[in-house]
C-alpha cells in the first residue's frame, strides 16, 4: 500500500520532486485529446481523477479535478478549474454525480486501482475514460534495448488491461491511440522518433518511471544514447522512425460504458 508524500501525492511517484517541472514536458496532445473528447459523447458534466496539471481536461464542459499532489495541483494553468485535494479511492461526490469520468496517464500510481475504478463508476452516470498504457505492448519501443530495466518497472507498475476492463465492468472498448510524430505529451514513447530529446534530464524527470531505477542506469542510457547517436548507429537501427508519423505502441484508452 502507498502511503502519501509530504506534498500529498498518494501513490508510488514523489510528485513533488518530479512534478516541479511537468508541465515543460507534459502538455496534452491535440491528436491524443480528440480520442478523449470523442469518447466522452455530448458529457456536459466530466470528472477528471488524478487530473494533474490538467492535462486534457476539455475546456467546452463543466469539469470537476481532484488530485492529491498539492505541486501538480499548483502547476493548473488558471483557465482551467481548481482541483480538489483527493485521491481515486475516496470520490467525495454522492452516486452518479457526473455524466462521464476520466483519468489520463494515473491509474498506474493509484494505491488501490480496483477501489480507484469502482469509485469513478459508482459516481459517473455514463462513460468512465482510462488513458494508460498496456505493459505488455511496452518492449515495442526501442527503449527496451537501451534501458530494458525502466520498461520492466513500467510493465510491473501499469494495470494490465484486463484488471482495468474487470473493475470498470459494463460495456468495455480497448481502443489503441497512435501515438503522433512531434508528440507534445512527453511520457516514454512520445520521443520515438526524437531520441535527442531524452538526453534532456528534464524529459526524463517528467517520466516518473525514469525515479524507480537506480541513477546508474540513467547514467549509462545517457552514454550509450550519446554515443550511438554521434556515431551513427541508433539511426542505423531506428532511423526511419524519425519520419514515421505514428508509432503503434502500448498508449491504449480503455471505455467503459454503463
Amino acid at each position: 500500500m502507498h502511503g502519501r508524500y509530504q506534498d500529498g501525492s498518494a501513490g508510488d511517484a514523489n510528485y513533488g520532486v518530479i512534478g516541479s517541472g511537468y508541465r515543460t514536458y507534459r502538455q496534452p496532445d491535440p491528436r491524443i485529446a480528440q480520442f478523449i473528447l470523442e469518447a466522452l459523447g455530448d458529457a456536459a458534466t466530466v470528472l477528471n481523477v488524478g487530473a494533474g496539471a490538467g492535462s486534457y481536461e476539455p475546456v467546452d464542459r463543466k469539469v470537476t479535478a481532484v488530485e492529491p499532489s498539492a505541486s501538480m495541483r499548483a502547476q493548473r494553468p488558471a483557465h482551467l478549474s481548481t482541483a480538489l485535494d483527493a485521491t481515486a479511492e475516496h470520490l467525495p461526490f454522492p452516486d452518479r454525480s457526473f455524466d462521464a469520468s476520466m483519468a489520463t496517464f494515473t491509474v498506474h500510481q493509484w494505491a488501490d486501482l480496483k477501489q480507484g475504478l469502482r469509485e469513478m463508476r459508482r459516481v459517473t452516470s455514463g462513460p468512465v475514460l482510462v488513458l494508460s498504457c498496456d505493459p505488455d505492448a511496452l518492449e515495442r519501443s526501442w527503449l527496451q534495448a537501451y534501458v530494458p530495466e525502466m520498461i520492466a518497472v513500467e510493465a510491473r507498475r501499469y494495470p494490465s488491461m484486463a484488471s482495468i476492463a474487470d473493475a470498470l465492468a459494463g460495456d468495455i472498448e480497448v481502443r489503441p491511440v497512435p501515438i503522433p510524430l512531434g508528440c507534445i505529451d512527453g511520457f516514454g514513447e512520445a520521443y520515438y522518433g526524437r531520441p535527442e530529446r531524452l538526453l534532456e534530464p528534464g524529459a526524463r524527470l517528467a517520466n516518473s518511471a525514469w525515479s524507480f531505477v537506480d541513477p546508474a542506469v540513467g547514467e549509462r542510457f545517457v552514454a550509450d544514447l550519446s554515443r550511438d547517436l554521434k556515431d551513427g548507429t541508433w539511426d542505423r537501427r531506428y532511423g526511419e522512425l524519425r519520419s514515421q508519423p505514428f508509432f503503434e505502441g502500448s498508449l491504449r484508452l480503455i471505455i467503459s460504458r454503463p
